[in-house]
């Protein structure tokens, strides 16, 4: 009975990992759209592990470092070589042309990034109980924006055509990277005392997980992820100053 509580939620984390190995895989067949999808299904399974490992009182090192291993390539490498593809395919950047080498160093400093984040909140977890994260987390920067981002790029072509994504990719990737390594205190996912706050993310989550199962209104998602990562912010800053 031990070992099936602390397989349910490993099992969770593996299917992220492959899911996100097969969006890499995906990628480079030309999917985009399939690509991305499998990033969010990959968010989806990452709640799914840690609520399954608090509810079976199920966590353990070694659960720890095996969801920062799942981590880095579902939210880390797989949006990575997504943007750099969506960079040429979508945003018309040529291969070895100069905004190719900018975007892939962009896309190569978000990956290290947000290896160096796994790493920090690994060695800060003991420490860092009161629900805050310490940077923004990969899932947010990984897979709550990017793979939306390429989602409704692909759904409304007309808007892609005339944004210059080759400046604006290698920007975003830059900005997310900054934030994942930087300090700002970043809400987590979890109860709080204010029961509107707890309603909002319970419908929130649900969105997301309708969207997700779905394949429809990756607006939703794009929309969803930019209010908690604006407001996740200014809520960390707030707090922090009182």
């Amino acid at each position: 009975m031990s070992i099936l509580r602390y397989t349910i939620p490993n099992s969770f984390t593996a299917l992220s990992l492959l899911l996100g190995f097969a969006s890499i895989v995906t990628t480079q067949l030309g999917d985009l759209e399939m690509a991305a999808w499998l990033i969010v299904w990959c968010g989806l399974l990452d709640v799914l592990d840690g609520v399954s490992a608090r509810l079976l009182k199920a966590t353990s090192s070694f659960g720890a470092e095996f969801d920062s291993m799942a981590d880095l390539v579902a939210f880390g490498v797989a949006p990575a070589v997504l943007v750099l593809n969506a960079g040429m395919q979508i945003g018309g950047v040529e291969y070895e042309s100069g905004p190719f080498w900018v975007l892939l160093l962009a896309v190569g400093v978000f990956v290290l990034a947000g290896a160096m984040r796994l790493a920090r909140f690994n060695l800060m977890s003991e420490e860092i109980t009161d629900g805050w994260f310490a940077g923004v987390p990969i899932t947010a920067a990984g897979g709550g924006l990017t793979s939306s981002l390429i989602l409704v790029l692909i759904h409304h072509g007309d808007v892609a055509e005339v944004l210059p994504l080759n400046l604006y990719f290698p920007v975003l990737m830059f900005v997310l990277a900054l934030l994942m390594v930087s300090r700002i205190r970043f809400p987590k996912a979890t109860r709080r005392d204010n029961n509107f706050i707890n309603v909002f993310q319970v419908i929130a989550i649900s969105g997301i997980y309708y969207c997700g199962i779905t394949r429809t209104y990756p607006e939703y998602l794009l929309g969803m992820g930019l209010f908690l990562m604006i407001a996740g912010i200014i809520a960390g800053r707030i707090t922090r100053q009182a």
